[in-house]
């Protein structure tokens, strides 16, 4: 039975997540070369035996029936939120963020681990209250389940990391049938937030105070004014809906106290991040605002990207990453890599299988006869392609640098293991589409 279980999983699915690896050994290699040929790297050997094992998980999960991990996802939800508590007090400082634990040499990244957790314990949440009629709770307790985990790794602070957990819960939230006004609520609120925390970063620093009006986004008490007044005008809207049941009262409600929550959360979040972070903002806004310093990572890898024209350099002959112009060039720039030598035929390639993983998990998830299968594949579809849009767009300069890796390519063993554990598990969905 497990043997034919093998013979029945999704070889697309697979073989996309292993071409990926490989692309991610071959140029974890190529980005420990110098300009004169020496290798002075052993990361790729480390890749390679992450990726081997990943793949003994990945198999090993697509023979378990996934219905038998819904019991214990509680279980696992918890433990990870157990590790990030540890890693948050104790955990191991590498680049400004407390998100390692282990002993000497080794170590593991919690917070990737959490992200299928999360998925895990909120398809099973989701797919024992997929009847109910409470549908504001089940929303608002769905988002808990997500911001908990969220809140611990922005502790860290691992902000790119925590975004993560948004496109999940907003697919999941969406696929199980969550009014969609709450998902939007939501998503308004978050781009909302991000546009008003942006706009006084970008007078400062790109218009040098040409729009003063806007340094009022960063006064406390304009903000505390602000906010009670939308909050009377909101209070004023609930009470006219409640009372005669007129929908743009309802709606007036809607809109304000997304302004108001955003405009809160806007100011909090500049009190909140670190100086780098707010650099990686503006250098996003205009890299040579700081070309040496906090823009430099966007302009190389803009010009690696460039110089790889049509078909690249060709293979090892890069020369953004062999000169060390290239920072962290395993991990967050590996696309750039990639790019450089393999040109735009090359990223094409890369932007193909990406699409053939979401795609196949997009397919699993409407064809299998179990919810909480099918709820598992939408966030893990919302976690690959979150990954994929946010790291390649930052390697082109249309995205901030978050510190998102690359699933499958770039280095790491806690990101590639995850990555291959969500591969798994969708394969073992697959398999057992059609049975309850």
């Amino acid at each position: 039975m497990r043997i034919r279980n093998l013979l029945e999983i999704d070889f697309f699915l697979l073989l996309a997540a292993l071409m990926l690896s490989l692309f991610g050994i071959l140029f974890i290699y190529s980005s420990g070369l110098t300009s004169s040929g020496v290798l002075v790297s052993s990361e790729y050997i480390r890749q390679i035996i992450w990726a081997s094992g990943g793949l003994i998980i990945a198999l090993a999960l697509s023979v378990l029936d996934y219905r038998r991990i819904r019991d214990f996802s509680l279980f696992f939800y918890l433990g990870t939120l157990a590790l990030l508590i540890y890693t948050c007090l104790f955990g191991r400082l590498v680049n400004g963020a407390r998100a390692w634990i282990g002993i000497g040499s080794f170590g593991i990244q919690p917070s990737e681990f959490a992200k299928i957790t999360t998925i895990l314990f909120l398809a099973r949440y989701l797919g024992d209250t997929r009847h109910s009629d409470k549908r504001l709770s089940r929303f608002l307790i769905s988002c808990l389940i997500v911001f908990i985990p969220m809140g611990l790794v922005l502790i860290q602070p691992d902000f790119g990391t925590s975004l993560v957990f948004i496109p999940i819960l907003l697919v999941m939230t969406f696929v199980a049938g969550v009014s969609l006004r709450y998902v939007i609520y939501l998503s308004a609120c978050i781009l909302l937030t991000g546009f008003l925390m942006v706009l006084p970063l970008w007078q400062s620093y790109i218009l040098h105070n040409s729009l003063s009006g806007l340094l009022v986004l960063n006064n406390p008490r304009f903000i505390a004014v602000a906010i009670l007044a939308l909050g009377a005008v909101a209070g004023i809207a609930l009470f006219g809906f409640l009372k005669y049941r007129k929908k743009y009262f309802f709606w007036i409600t809607y809109g304000v106290t997304i302004a108001a929550f955003s405009l809160g959360a806007s100011f909090v979040s500049h009190r909140i991040l670190k100086d780098y972070q707010l650099m990686r903002l503006i250098v996003f806004l205009d890299p040579d605002v700081d070309p040496r310093g906090a823009g430099w990572n966007i302009i190389q890898s803009i010009i690696a990207i460039g110089s790889g024209g049509l078909a690249g350099k060709g293979y090892l002959q890069g020369t953004q990453s062999h000169y060390r112009f290239l920072p962290q060039q395993s991990t967050d720039f590996i696309f750039s890599i990639f790019s450089e030598e393999w040109g735009f035929l090359g990223g094409l390639l890369v932007f193909a299988l990406f699409l053939l993983v979401c795609l196949r998990l997009v397919r699993i998830m409407r064809i299998t006869s179990e919810p909480f299968g099918s709820y598992i594949c939408a966030g893990l579809s919302a976690m690959y392609l979150f990954h994929f849009v946010i790291n390649v767009g930052m390697t082109m300069g249309i995205m901030p640098i978050t510190g998102i890796p690359l699933l499958f390519m770039s280095y790491g063993g806690s990101a590639l293991l995850s990555a291959m554990t969500g591969v798994g598990l969708a394969l073992s969905v697959f398999v057992r589409r059609f049975s309850r």
